[in-house]
């Protein structure tokens, strides 16, 4: 089998030498020069593109000496065959028997080139499954082909194995380079017809496998059943459905298993299989079984009949069972970790209900009661596993009040237990930490809140006695910890491990507390939760008590999740002011109500911004706990009257809150906390401030000192780095005291403050350290948000000239900074973001927000002679044509900014669009066009409200020309320019029109709405190329096809005007949905032509 017919060509690479290759391979697999490696991968691109790859690709497979040079062989044939323009059929068919041959002469090949030779062999197939040649669909024999390899030897098996286990998950991989309708098309075929052949294929040679006496020391035989293993898991893992399950919502999957395939399913011998397979194999192979099972645990419920349900799962306990009662393969991690998965799919598909009625129930809760109580003991062997048995206590417990069945579910007896053994065993991990130096579960917070979120529910059922043991644990934990503390010879080492379980059981109670809102609540656990609470309420004075001699970051956080807990369920409007929780908290701590506990929190707040100010998560958690506090008027209107409150009003200084402090000793990055702080407490001001300008003034005076410092050091020779973080501090107060000012009076009350005098401190600041994005983001974000016309807020008196100031003002900043960005030349691609592009993302932003904030008159500036909208716009050009097409929407915040603001560019300056120099012109038209695609659908719908302005724009003027009236003529040359340019690039419009018929007629398309816009506008500006597209896609089809396809165009513009007009709009996107339904069912069926001519229009 020679490919040298297929690749004559030997100039360029087509003539290096064996040795040359070798060393090719030597550099890209083996070098450690990374320059070396760059220059290697460079020269493999330029041989996959030059005529004689094939036959360099085949010299490296026969003549090669190492499996390197096997695998750049693999590795260039795989790169090959996945272009856009594939190959001819022939020599791709001759590639994959080549390669068939090839493996089949040599399967003792290392294994990682096999698994690359089987890729290509995989890619082929897929790419080609519906190409015809001689009437047949030439690459759908892979199956026959395998066969010939399963009557080999046992490495032949293998290798026929992993082609059907390569194909299979190939055939599942989503390109996103490709249209995904033809993906699926593709897939949904392949499944149903030989997904079903596959798996009964793998299920009847595991069976052989099984029954014959294994030799474990034989490498072949391992190697043969963890392929078999794999491919059968493959072809439980396969989208049945096309939803592209998230693979991180692993506890939430449902397997579509085919109806056809329920033969397979309805056998009993298909689990016993893998439940004997598990038994029998090592742990490396036997986790891969019980993969396979948590996938059988996984079936859809409506492949059964109810008898049928309850029979598949009576034999799925029974299996479970039996690894219960023989743990000893457990001991292996991978196994471990797959059982607990599997149980906790137990309760994904099935009902409690349907789980009491399985035979010897009681038997089988019991042990796997027992075996969560030993595996939360051992929290140190695979602590991932425990997120699966918690899920599958919480849903069991959840499900109680939903049970019909009279048979006992005896969860009363063992969820309490569950949940002191998970209690208990992190307590008792706490020394082991600290003595042994292990890594502390505490720090894995998103963990941590995870189990205790499932925790919580588990908790609720038999709840007074999950109460009675954390409330004996909390005394006596709190009575060690004070004595510790009064101890004469203080301990540190044992008063840290207290701190450590203290910090443990605040989490507990704060889990618990927060599971009234998740679980039916009675007035007796609402009591008991008053009593869980006092306790900490008491630690919290005990240990703010200690400040700032001792103190435990673990504590305080665990506190701040407590309290944060205990607002959801028990501060605010909902609550019912009778509530129980404060009935014994009034007794020991005074506390009667929530206003009672708000002064609680603030106090607490306050203590720890003055203590902790230099502890980043203690400080971040207290500010947005403090945030969480007020996002109603209701509780703003509470915490004003707080003492606490008032203090932080009247004196949010360094002194007072250290966190606020410039000093060297704290990192740019602390000082992001400041907004969030200053909202909050604009908030606070709000609620009593009114129109008392008098009291702004007073609480603005720390920055108003802030400021006139800053100004004083810019007039002398001053110290860089201390004004820099001075005024870094500055712009994130004032953007968090921006963002609260959501009234006209007091938004007013703030530019009054600013302008002028400290505005021009902020442009000063940009024409300094514009190469320092820790400067100019927080700056320029401000400038972002003083834009936003939130509420209505930036609407002046018709007397004031505040709204063209603040523009103007914007203008300088955002051209100032444009101009010095520019400057830096090209930057790395590491460097490019955070130096440049998301600067020019925020002055995007901005500029967007002032264009759509209706509080400027934009033609005013023209009129007077002002520049300054001019000059804002050519700096928005300048900064784009240094924007590569690919880093617009490579970069989601750039292209979130960049494609709104030209959508409000196009809506209500058409005139400056159509100013613009051909070459601007087409750059702004590509990225529309490549935008439309996009995943991110604010993209793609600001792309299509783009191009339907401007569509609009040129089919008005085409109309206005065609009355020939005065009136319209000094308007119309801007529309003459547009007119000349689309004339001169028709293809600009015309490919856009290719795209979006691509998206409708083949593509998820998830904004219909915004498509049909654009698209009736390009349909009357170009019906010759409509008719054209209209009639390549139909001659692409079968005869039988190819009315009914005419019939669907006919039908799409029905009752469709030659005109723009609203009403007409609406019926061509009416018309335009029908149309997508018809021809996704017409194009659905099999027998189709070649997917390939199905992409005319991309």
């Amino acid at each position: 089998m020679m490919w040298l017919v297929l690749a004559k060509s030997h100039t360029g690479f087509g003539s290096l030498s064996l040795a040359e290759l070798e060393v090719l391979c030597n550099h890209l697999y083996e070098g450690t020069d990374l320059e070396q490696r760059m220059q290697a991968e460079k020269v493999v691109l330029e041989l996959i593109d030059s005529p004689g790859c094939l036959s360099q690709c085949q010299l490296l497979l026969e003549q090669g000496t190492t499996s390197y040079a096997q695998l750049l062989a693999a590795t260039c044939l795989s790169k090959l065959v996945s272009r856009a323009s594939p190959l001819p059929v022939e020599q791709r068919i001759d590639i994959r028997n080549y390669i068939l041959n090839y493996l089949a002469s040599q399967p003792k090949l290392a294994p990682f080139v096999i698994q690359a030779l089987v890729q290509v062999i995989a890619k082929i197939t897929k790419l080609g499954w519906f190409e015809v040649l001689k009437d047949q669909l030439i690459f759908r024999d892979i199956i026959a082909d395998v066969k010939t390899f399963l009557q080999g030897t046992v490495d032949h098996s293998v290798i026929g194995v992993m082609i059907l286990s390569e194909l299979t998950q190939e055939m599942n991989l989503v390109d996103y380079s490709r249209p995904s309708a033809k993906h699926r098309k593709i897939a949904t075929s392949f499944r149903d017809t030989s997904l079903k052949d596959i798996l009964m294929l793998a299920c009847s040679l595991l069976k052989e496998l099984l029954a014959k006496p294994l030799t474990l020391q034989d490498q072949r035989q391992q190697s043969l059943a963890m392929q078999l293993l794999k491919l059968v898991l493959n072809c439980l893992n396969f989208d049945f459905i096309g939803n592209s399950a998230d693979e991180s919502a692993d506890d939430l999957c449902t397997v579509q298993i085919p109806t056809n395939w329920r033969t397979i399913f309805l056998e009993p011998e298909t689990l016993d299989l893998f439940f004997d397979l598990y038994h029998s194999l090592p742990p490396m192979l036997s986790q891969l079984a019980l993969s396979c099972l948590v996938q059988f645990a996984s079936t859809r419920r409506s492949l059964f009949s109810n008898p049928e349900r309850a029979k598949y799962l009576g034999n799925l306990i029974k299996g479970v069972r039996h690894i219960l009662e023989n743990p000893q393969g457990l001991s292996d991690p991978g196994n471990y970790h797959e059982f607990c998965r599997c149980l906790a799919r137990l309760k994904t598909n099935y009902q409690l209900g349907e789980l009491v009625m399985v035979k010897d129930y009681p038997q089988i809760i019991q042990l796997i009661a027992n075996f969560t109580i030993t595996s939360l003991q051992h929290w140190e062997f695979a602590p991932n596993s425990v997120h699966y048995l918690l899920t599958l206590w919480q849903r069991m417990v959840a499900s109680v009040p939903f049970v019909k069945t009279a048979e006992p579910h005896l969860l009363d007896t063992y969820a309490p237990e569950i949940t002191k053994a998970y209690i208990a065993s992190r307590l008792e991990c706490v020394s082991v930490v600290i003595r042994d130096g292990l890594e502390d579960p505490l720090n894995d917070t998103a963990t941590v809140f995870q189990q205790l979120e499932q925790l919580c529910t588990v908790s609720r059922c038999e709840y007074e006695k999950t109460c009675t043991f954390l409330v004996q644990l909390f005394d006596q934990n709190a009575q060690n910890y004070q004595k510790l503390l009064h101890s004469s010879s203080r301990n540190p080492l044992e008063i840290t491990v207290q701190e450590g379980c203290l910090a443990w059981l605040v989490y507990f109670v704060g889990a618990f507390v927060g599971g009234r809102l998740t679980y039916t609540s009675t007035e007796e656990h609402d009591a008991m939760d008053g009593e869980l609470s006092c306790r900490v309420f008491q630690l919290i004075s005990l240990m703010d008590g200690q400040l700032p001699q001792s103190s435990n970051e673990k504590v305080q956080l665990a506190v701040l999740w407590f309290l944060d807990q205990f607002r959801k369920t028990y501060v605010g409007d909902q609550l019912q002011h009778n509530s129980k929780v404060y009935a014994r908290m009034s007794e020991v701590l005074g506390i009667t109500d929530d206003n009672h506990v708000l002064e609680t929190f603030m106090t607490k707040v306050v203590t720890n911004l003055k203590y902790w100010g230099r502890c980043e998560p203690v400080i971040s958690r207290t500010l947005q706990f403090l945030n969480d506090l007020s996002p109603t008027y209701s509780l703003l209107k509470k915490l004003v009257k707080i003492e606490a409150v008032k203090f932080m009003l009247q004196n949010h200084t360094s002194k007072h809150f250290p966190f606020l402090d410039i000093s060297d000793n704290s990192s740019l990055s602390d000082l992001r906390y400041r907004t969030v702080f200053y909202t909050t407490l604009t908030r606070l001001l709000m609620v009593e401030l009114g129109e008392d300008e008098d009291e702004f003034e007073n609480f603005m005076l720390p920055l108003t000192v802030s400021f006139e410092s800053v100004a004083q050091l810019f007039n002398s020779s001053f110290v860089q780095e201390e004004a820099k973080r001075m005024l870094i501090g500055l712009a994130r107060d004032l953007r968090g005291i921006a963002f609260a000012l959501n009234t006209k009076t007091s938004y007013t009350m703030l530019f009054d403050w600013i302008y002028p005098t400290y505005i021009s401190v902020l442009q000063r600041a940009i024409e300094l350290w514009y190469r320092e994005p820790a400067c100019t983001t927080p700056i320029l974000k401000l400038m972002a948000e003083f834009m936003q016309n939130r509420s209505q807020r930036l609407n002046f008196d018709v007397s004031s000239p505040n709204g063209i100031l603040l523009f103007r003002e914007a203008s300088k900043m955002i051209c100032t900074y444009g101009n010095q960005i520019l400057s830096l030349g090209t930057l790395s691609k590491d460097q490019v973001y955070p130096l440049k592009l998301k600067g020019i993302s925020i002055c995007y932003s901005a500029l967007k927000s002032a264009l759509c904030g209706n509080y400027v008159s934009f033609g005013v500036f023209k009129l007077y002679g002002d520049n300054h909208f001019d000059s804002v716009l050519q700096a928005f050009v300048k900064m784009l044509l240094s924007v590569s097409h690919s880093d617009l929407l490579q970069y989601r915040k750039l292209s979130q900014s960049y494609y709104p603001l030209l959508e409000c560019l196009t809506q209500d300056h058409m005139s400056f669009i159509t100013s613009l120099e051909p070459r601007i012109l087409i750059y702004i038209l590509t990225s529309i066009s490549e935008g439309l695609t996009a995943v991110d659908t604010i993209v793609s719908s600001s792309c299509c409200a783009s191009l339907d302005y401007i569509v609009t724009y040129l089919f008005k003027h085409l109309a206005k020309e065609g009355k020939k009236t005065r009136r319209g003529r000094e308007i119309s040359q801007d529309g003459q320019r547009l007119l000349h340019f689309m004339q001169q690039n028709p293809e600009v419009l015309q490919q856009m029109m290719s795209i979006l018929m691509n998206t409708i007629i083949f593509e998820d398309c998830r904004n219909q709405w915004s498509v049909s816009r654009p698209l009736l506008g390009l349909i009357l500006l170009n019906e010759k190329y409509f008719s054209e597209l209209r009639a390549t896609l139909i001659t692409s089809q079968p005869d039988s096809k190819r009315e009914v396809l005419d019939q669907c165009f006919r039908n799409l513009m029905e009752g469709v005007e030659q005109n723009l007009l609203i009403k007409n709009r609406d019926r061509f996107t009416q018309n335009m949905s029908i149309f997508r339904r018809d021809m996704a069912e017409a194009l659905r069926n099999e027998g189709a032509s070649d997917p390939v001519t199905l992409d005319m229009m991309s």
